[in-house]
C-alpha cells in the first residue's frame, strides 16, 4: 500500500545504497598522491597532443574531489587549515570544465590547472600532514 509508513523504506530513500562513505583524510591523502605519482610513473602527458590526456587529468580529478569531501568532514582541522588546498583543486576544476564538453579532444592548455595543480596539492599535502 503506498501511504503506508515502513521503516525499512524510509532509512533506505533517506540514503542512495551508491553513495560511498567519506574516506578519512589521510585516506583520501595517500590515495590522492598515488594518483599523482602513477601519472608521473607512466611518463605523465604534458608534452603530447590534445586530448592524449583526458583520461589522467580524471584519474587525477576523482581522489582530489575525495580529498576536498575528506577535508569538508574533518573536524579536527577547519577551512582555514585546507585553503590552500581548496584554491588548488578548484584551479583543477575548472581545467577540467575547460575540457568537459570536448572530453578525449581536451585542449593542451587546461593540462597546466588540472594536472600542475595536482603536483602542487600534493606537495602541499608533503609540506601539511595531517593524522
Amino acid at each position: 500500500m503506498s501511504g503506508c509508513n515502513d521503516s525499512d523504506n524510509e532509512g533506505s530513500a533517506a540514503k542512495p545504497a551508491t553513495e560511498a562513505p567519506t574516506l578519512s583524510v589521510k585516506q583520501a591523502s595517500t590515495t590522492f598522491q598515488a594518483a599523482v605519482t602513477k601519472f608521473d610513473t607512466d611518463g605523465g602527458c604534458l608534452d603530447q597532443e590534445p586530448g592524449t590526456c583526458w583520461d589522467q587529468m580524471q584519474a587525477v580529478m576523482k581522489p582530489a574531489r575525495d580529498l576536498r569531501k575528506a577535508a569538508n568532514a574533518d573536524k579536527s582541522t577547519g577551512p582555514e587549515f585546507w585553503s590552500e588546498a581548496y584554491a588548488l583543486i578548484d584551479t583543477m576544476e575548472k581545467g577540467i570544465a575547460a575540457g568537459k564538453d570536448l572530453g578525449a579532444e581536451a585542449p593542451v592548455t587546461n593540462r597546466p590547472d588540472v594536472l600542475g595543480s595536482a603536483h602542487k596539492l600534493s606537495d602541499w599535502l608533503d609540506q601539511h600532514p595531517t593524522s
